[in-house]
């Protein structure tokens, strides 16, 4: 099993400041077509194939595979990545929420497996290691940031 964690302030020091409401949006954002938000390449495909109020379901290939999620929403606090098919199993869960001191931050967890892999076996410990490594979901959320700054910024947010 893997489980990673990461958080971040929404609003370090020196950068535009995002509400809550605007952070939120981005995430949403995120949900419904990861290409805005992923680099360039990662994310070939991402398209919305249901919808309600509560959730959606996206069809996506990303770094080469085929995904498909059931992505929950929390109004203002939790969008919940469900894996339905594609390499990982289990959940993916980016929340906003106020630290001790008031600070808005982003926070990452998750908690996967990796379809037809032997549990904890060598390729699901270098997945966790990726996870927490630098080049792992840390740096997707300071890239989610700033990618909402840059949308609010050209007024598509």
């Amino acid at each position: 099993m893997i489980y990673s964690t990461a958080t971040v302030p929404v609003n370090p020091e020196g950068e535009t400041e995002l509400t809550r409401a605007q952070a939120w949006e981005g995430l949403v954002l995120k949900a419904r077509d990861a290409r805005l938000f992923l680099p360039p390449g990662l994310c070939t495909r991402c398209d919305v194939v249901e919808e309600s109020s509560s959730h959606l379901v996206r069809e996506a290939t990303i770094a080469g595979d085929a995904l498909r999620e059931i992505i929950t929403f929390e109004p203002q606090s939790k969008v919940t990545f469900f894996q339905a098919s594609g390499p990982r199993e289990g959940a993916i869960i980016n929340e906003l929420f106020e630290d001790a001191d008031g600070a808005l931050q982003l926070r990452f967890y998750c908690y996967l497996g990796l379809r037809g892999k032997e549990p904890n076996g060598p390729e699901e410990q270098a997945e966790q290691e990726l996870m927490d490594s630098a080049k792992g979901y840390r740096s997707a959320l300071l890239s989610t940031l700033k990618r909402t700054r840059e949308l609010l910024a050209a007024g598509r947010l």
